[in-house]
């Protein structure tokens, strides 16, 4: 037997039988709400997240800088840091077991074999003082019953299988021997070692030029399909999940503001925030210097927030009713269960076009947001 078919005999030992039943979604979260204790207040960095992902597919997760997608996925794999606190009434369920009260230990069993992750920097999720092969063979031989020399052949397969040349000189080479493209390489080889059913992979390109995001981007959905795996592919580009997944949901402030198939979201985007974020992508139709249309204002406060819809301040839609209470992530009663979204006046609707031309006659949102006959656009 060779060490890949141990390894794979490894992992349907440890998978649980279907015995009849349905297949439960390889990831849901049900009401998550993650709050941290610091100096200047409780912030509520995760507030009230539901979703699903069902086993084999790829839900991606948008939003800017601090909208709680990082600290979502940490609190999936359970390694928050101490000052954090998951609130009670949360459930996180993988393959219908709650994680959610685990401790550290427990949490540990699921890792590898179970659900695995992809950081966004490869330097700081690689030990610099142990080699490739180093780090490759220890997390092999902890999860599965592998000798030495066969968990040495698996690390020199798994490396080869994500594109690394030369792949037995490789393991014998340190972190700081490597670009940071072949990095990440070796992370994502990290994580799929013990052959996990879910990969939650946070921002896997971010220091990466356009070409090596590419490359890395295509290699994770050839890996997919081939151990047929579900994945979180956590990013704040709507570029990136283009096409390259099954559902998007998107956060901003420590809460999803919409969510639908990929195709569904492009073609009939609702939320305010959403839609700010496909303005602002650049066009390759649009003449040369034409600058770049931003999201105004700032990300809001996430101590002790204050009532009313998060993305209000900075809303072109924003009436009064936004500025007093907070909408909740309903269904769209014309476009199926899949596509929700918490807005008051969606985007592409009549309740939306009559407050946005009211606000644009106005020339200021209810949030005071200033406005000019543009924003009907």
């Amino acid at each position: 037997m060779t060490s890949l078919d141990k390894v794979e005999a490894a992992a349907v030992a440890t998978t649980p039988g279907p015995g009849g039943a349905a297949t439960p979604p390889a990831l849901a979260v049900t009401g998550l709400r993650v709050w941290f204790d610091t100096p200047r207040g409780m912030v509520r960095a995760v507030d009230g997240v539901d979703l699903t992902v069902a086993p084999g597919t790829t839900l991606g997760i948008v939003g800017e800088s601090g909208s709680g997608k990082s600290v979502l996925a940490r609190t999936v794999m359970n390694i928050l840091p101490r000052n954090s606190t998951i609130r009670p009434g949360s459930r996180i369920e993988i393959e219908g077991r709650d994680t959610a009260a685990l401790d550290r230990a427990e949490a540990r069993a699921l890792w590898g074999s179970r659900i695995a992750m992809v950081f966004q920097d490869p330097m700081t999720a690689l030990t610099p003082v142990l080699t490739i092969g180093a780090q490759l063979t220890e997390t092999l031989r902890r999860h599965l019953p592998l000798t030495r020399a066969d968990a040495a052949q698996r690390a020199a397969e798994l490396l080869t299988s994500v594109g690394i040349p030369d792949a037995r000189n490789r393991l014998r080479q340190y972190p700081h021997n490597l670009s940071g493209g072949m990095r990440q390489r070796v992370v994502i080889a990290l994580a799929l070692a013990c052959s996990p059913r879910l990969l939650i992979a946070d921002e896997p390109t971010t220091a990466l030029d356009v070409t090596v995001q590419h490359q890395i981007l295509t290699l994770l959905a050839r890996l997919q399909r081939e151990n047929k795996m579900a994945m979180v592919l956590i990013t704040h580009d709507l570029g990136v999940v283009a096409g390259r997944t099954d559902e998007i949901a998107v956060m901003y402030a420590g809460r999803i503001v919409e969510q639908a198939p990929t195709a569904e979201l492009f073609r009939a985007t609702r939320h305010p925030y959403t839609q700010a974020l496909l303005r602002s992508i650049p066009r390759l139709a649009a003449p040369s210097h034409t600058r770049l249309e931003a999201i105004p204002g700032r990300p809001p406060t996430i101590v002790d927030p204050p009532p009313g819809c998060a993305f209000a301040p900075r809303c072109r839609y924003a009436r009064p009713r936004c500025l007093t209470e907070t909408p909740r992530l309903t269904a769209a009663s014309d476009e199926g269960p899949r596509h929700r979204f918490a807005c008051f006046y969606p985007a592409g609707t009549p309740e939306g076009g009559a407050a946005l031309a009211t606000n644009t006659a106005a020339g200021t949102s209810a949030a005071g947001l200033p406005l000019d006959s543009r924003s009907v656009l």
